[in-house]
């Protein structure tokens, strides 16, 4: 390992800040293509700048501005709505992933067609046209790459990155676990980890679900409209040693080996996709990192958790352009 190497890189990376941050509810609303539906309706946190750690061999061996400091995830927060949803298929809450969502719980008041599956959300392969908390799906699809599929296509026929869809999943898992979802996160991964207690998980104004006659938080599962998972480098760090460490955390099983192989799995109609990771096998996400890479990334890159088995490595990167030059140099430097 060349630490001169990536203590430099985490130094360039440092001044790689991302522009625009200073007034972050304008920057979230450039987010969406869609005009008619840029409102923010969800809690912004300001950006305090470029941010991050490189751990390998489970020691942190460089880190740059203030890797304590909890930051927007943006969509970096779908990996997390991931392995939520691997708590409740460990703990038999989920029998069956390709069983139909209608068929495990109620969802009141929303039309989700029988034939969406929980494998569906998690893939992004649902083609759920709805609406939740005021923003239709529609809205969300031009502000990402084209979808795969017609849009009125049947579920399972196309895959399209769609934070609407996301937050529907939020809303299945927390009526699947009776408590809002950042508790789920806390008492299940976080806590045990030993992460600080300055993360928060947020959702929009006015999305709650009725459980039991108690109005319950919904978090979303991005940061399009504001919301989503607030956390420092270094607590992020720590869901990304998880995963490296095949879901054990000081000899305690936290998620299962099977979660872990079913999540970094391929999407039939995006191979550069799991449920909810980002897969470099074919080096179209990085091109110029390995393809052992898995990565957890949010706002284009720029909140990025990037985790390499195969180099013992785990890389987070906050409000920082050009990852991919600072994966690249880091990697080269761990053999």
């Amino acid at each position: 390992m060349k630490l001169s190497v990536i203590r430099a890189a985490a130094a360039a990376q440092q001044a790689r800040v991302t522009p625009g941050i200073e007034d972050m509810a304008s920057y979230l609303e450039s987010q969406v293509a869609d005009a008619s539906h840029r409102e923010v309706i969800g809690p912004v946190l300001p950006a305090s700048g470029a941010s991050g750690v490189v751990v390998h061999g489970g020691e942190r061996v460089a880190s740059w501005g203030d890797p304590d400091v909890p930051e927007m995830a943006f969509s970096a927060t779908k990996s997390v709505v991931s392995t939520v949803a691997g708590l409740a298929f460990d703990a038999g809450l989920i029998p069956d992933l390709h069983r139909p969502v209608t068929e495990t719980l109620d969802l009141p008041g929303l039309r989700v067609p029988s034939a969406i599956t929980w494998h569906h959300l998690l893939q992004q392969t649902s083609q759920w046209d709805g609406e939740l908390w005021g923003k239709p799906a529609w809205a969300d699809a031009s502000s990402h790459r084209p979808e795969s599929a017609p849009w009125d296509a049947p579920p399972g026929a196309g895959w399209a990155y769609n934070d609407v869809r996301v937050n529907l999943l939020c809303l299945a898992l927390t009526r699947l676990f009776a408590r809002p979802l950042p508790s789920v996160l806390r008492d299940h991964v976080l806590g045990p980890m030993g992460a600080s207690g300055t993360w928060s998980w947020h959702g929009y104004r006015g999305a709650t679900t009725d459980i039991d006659g108690e109005a319950v938080p919904v978090v979303s599962g991005g940061a399009h409209w504001g919301g989503g998972l607030w956390i420092s480098a270094g607590d992020l760090a720590l869901l990304g040693l998880l995963y490296l460490r095949d879901g054990e955390h000081d000899g305690r099983r936290l998620l299962s080996r099977e979660w872990i192989d079913r999540t970094w799995s391929p999407c039939d109609h995006n191979p550069d996709y799991g449920y909810l990771w980002w897969l470099n096998d074919r080096r179209q996400v990085y091109p110029t990192a390995p393809p052992s890479g898995r990565c957890a990334r949010g706002n284009g890159g720029r909140h990025l958790l990037w985790v390499d088995p195969g180099r013992d490595l785990v890389v987070v990167s906050r409000w920082g352009e050009d990852a991919g030059e600072l994966l690249r140099e880091v990697s080269a430097a761990v053999s």
